[in-house]
């Protein structure tokens, strides 16, 4: 009968002991406790050591760390018409334990799937071309959206960036004929507007060798400094119209 009544207050002392022990829980400095009070919320509790009382209080740990979620390749048809594969990583974290409790079953995944819709319904709205030279401004409008509607979750989203943009062989292909295309009329275009350069230069110097004689003269004899220098076989001599005027009036005063 002794051994009965000394197990019964054995029994009477461990159970508070283990009560107790339950009931304490260590909340890290990143982490807080969402405490319901029979079913209902109480309040936000953490970090440190904190008490719940077993049956009457439940508690639902909240990590407060920027996660990164990676997310999946999606499809996408760009305004152009072109078919692409993109995917993203994007940084949050909680900011109000409260609301990512109660306003959302599952905030990791609530989020990963508002990340994934949003990721198509922008990229669809711009070209090719937006995708791959402007991805800082695509970024930027993502992480907007994202974080906006988050919002009454309690979710703060830091960052997007888009990581891949994949295109098909033929896509490539024809983005690299493109590129040369491109080349060659900038090519064209610096040519032509050598040329009308050089034009404009030409007509300045007629202009000047036409006002001035002198000019006109030394040029003659530069060009024949030119052709005396290289070895010609054959040299035609360019004879002055001026001169032949003046042997013809000398023809006619001696006639």
């Amino acid at each position: 009968m002794s051994w009965i009544v000394s197990e019964a207050w054995i029994a009477v002392v461990l159970i508070p002991v283990f009560i107790l022990l339950y009931s304490l829980k260590i909340l890290r400095e990143y982490e807080r406790g969402v405490v319901f009070l029979l079913g209902r919320f109480w309040r936000v509790k953490g970090p440190g050591l904190i008490i719940i009382i077993p049956i009457i209080q439940q508690m639902v740990r909240v990590d407060l760390r920027t996660r990164v979620l990676d997310v999946p390749e999606q499809d996408v048809i760009s305004r152009d018409n072109v078919s692409v594969k993109v995917n993203a990583v994007v940084y949050f974290r909680v900011v109000d334990a409260q609301k990512a409790v109660i306003q959302v079953e599952d905030f990791l995944v609530a989020t990963s799937q508002l990340a994934q819709t949003t990721l198509r319904s922008v990229l669809g709205q711009h070209e090719l071309d937006e995708m791959l030279a402007a991805r800082e401004r695509l970024n930027s409008d993502i992480q907007r959206i994202l974080d906006e509607q988050t919002d009454a979750w309690g979710i703060k989203v830091s960052n997007v960036e888009l990581k891949h943009v994949d295109l098909d062989e033929s896509m490539i292909r024809a983005i690299a004929k493109q590129a040369e295309a491109e080349r060659s009329r900038r090519a064209k275009v610096i040519d032509a507007e050598g040329e009308v350069q050089a034009a404009g230069k030409f007509l300045e110097a007629g202009q000047i060798l036409a006002e001035t004689p002198q000019a006109m003269q030394l040029r003659y004899l530069t060009t024949l400094h030119t052709i005396g220098v290289e070895n010609n076989s054959t040299i035609v001599f360019p004879f002055p119209i001026e001169l032949m005027r003046i042997f013809s009036g000398q023809d006619k005063n001696q006639a």
